[in-house]
């Protein structure tokens, strides 16, 4: 008598709504398109635009008014957070993230046709300066859809090192954007190491152009992705909010106010570290306001060695935060932060050497603060108001932190003479207030996302 045999039921694995190369693919190439155009900008705005849009015939002027509309960015991007931040929260975070790439590469894109002073007068920095806020009212919106993708498709335990996939975007677009800078000026090197007349032409808009290539890229992986099971959830519950922004507003408004100087911190030296140091390295040992003489390719070559330890620290953060929690691996980046301020005299002006190894540990601490916040800015928020209140909070603290870093920072230096100083104390006091939100908070490594 013979039995037939039933095979035994296999219990369904559930499949993920993005499969793992689509989420990480999906969350770093926009923010790598964010920060290419973020240090193309930023090179630019150092290198460029004081001669071309704002020629004051005072070289220091000429710069704040280049940081200036560089800062300009910083005030769009809350108000890109609470449009996209709406849109994400009441519509999904792939639609949102496709919009927000487009109007980043496109506003990007057409600066590269800017016309110039010489050429239109002062239309031409009014023109750089609407093309600037319309950079700062999208990148309002990318960082935190971004994050929310990384974030909400990982796997338990492992958030924040999902997290870092989009934080890796800026390293890896900071080492594209100057490597496209430093191919163009090598091809067209100027008189001891500055920008030469065909650079200043015509070679300074290649890299605006290329950007183009990076959105078309960015835009077919984002294409194919499908709503997180967190936000499908909330939709079929009905919990989608008419006026995120009130919900938050009213219910969150301490997670907003730590979320804000969790960034603190990590903006100030973002910007010192890119955007200052290239200022400081590139200015003539005898000029009006003292800097360290290097050329321009010479200094962005051992920046690109510094970023190299930017993107294996933010890689390194992730699975120390999923292991001892966001807030105590937070804490101790931020002290490590305020006594790095406290070596900026001794470092920078201490030779070669010292200044490599500056940059190195600046670049490290970078890395260690920038990598948790893309898992611990979304954890503070219930998901029906996620995109709007991660991206308030990290957009709010780029005014605090980022509009004015590079200005202050010129400041201080020409007021210390050419030392930087005060620029290091700048640092530690702006590590000091985000220690203090840190040592106030609960850890977050357990939220359920989907609640």
């Amino acid at each position: 008598m013979s039995q037939s045999q039933t095979p035994l039921a296999t219990p369904e694995v559930p499949v993920p709504a993005n499969p793992r190369s689509r989420v990480i693919l999906a969350s770093m190439v926009g923010t790598t398109i964010e920060f290419y155009d973020f240090y193309v900008y930023a090179t630019a705005a150092v290198l460029v635009f004081p001669h071309l849009f704002f020629p004051t015939g005072d070289p220091t002027v000429a710069l704040l008014a280049s940081f200036a509309v560089f800062g300009a960015a910083m005030v769009a991007r809350p108000l890109g957070a609470i449009f996209y931040g709406h849109l994400g929260d009441r519509r999904g975070r792939k639609v949102t993230l496709v919009a927000s790439l487009l109007t980043m590469g496109i506003a990007t894109f057409l600066i590269g046709f800017l016309p110039t002073y010489h050429q239109v007068g002062w239309f031409a920095p009014l023109l750089l300066v609407i093309l600037r806020l319309a950079q700062g009212f999208a990148l309002g919106g990318e960082w935190s859809g971004a994050a929310l993708v990384a974030t909400e498709n990982a796997p338990k335990g492992k958030r924040a090192w999902y997290g870092t996939f989009p934080q890796l975007g800026a390293p890896i677009g900071y080492i594209i954007a100057n490597g496209l800078f430093l191919i163009i000026a090598g091809l067209q090197p100027g008189q001891d190491g500055g920008p030469s007349e065909a650079f200043l032409s015509w070679g300074w808009r290649i890299p605006f152009l290329f950007s183009v290539v990076m959105v078309i890229v960015g835009l077919w992986v984002r294409l194919k992705l499908v709503e997180s099971s967190a936000f499908s959830k909330t939709v079929k519950q009905g919990a989608v909010r008419k006026i995120p922004l009130g919900t938050v507003l009213r219910n969150n408004w301490r997670q907003l106010i730590l979320g804000t100087f969790f960034m603190l911190a990590t903006y100030v030296l973002f910007y010192l570290m890119t955007t200052f140091t290239l200022s400081y390295g590139t200015t003539a040992k005898d000029a009006a306001v003292a800097g360290l003489g290097y050329s321009y390719i010479d200094f962005v070559l051992m920046s690109i060695i510094g970023v190299v330890f930017f993107g294996i620290f933010t890689l390194l953060s992730g699975p120390w935060a999923d292991r001892w929690g966001r807030r105590r691996t937070l804490i101790w980046v931020t002290l490590a932060i305020v006594v790095f301020g406290l070596l900026f005299v001794p470092l920078l002006n201490g030779g070669h050497v010292a200044v490599m190894a500056f940059l190195i540990i600046g670049f490290l601490l970078m890395g260690s603060t920038f990598g948790p916040m893309g898992a611990l800015l979304p954890e503070l928020f219930p998901t029906n108001v996620r995109y709007t209140g991660s991206g308030v909070s990290y957009n709010v603290s780029s005014i605090l932190g980022a509009a004015v870093a590079p200005f202050i920072a010129v400041a201080l230096w020409s007021a210390g003479g050419g030392s930087p100083f005060w620029v290091g104390i700048y640092l530690s006091a702006m590590a000091l207030i985000t220690l203090v939100a840190l040592l106030v908070s609960k850890e977050t490594k357990d939220v359920d996302m989907e609640a």
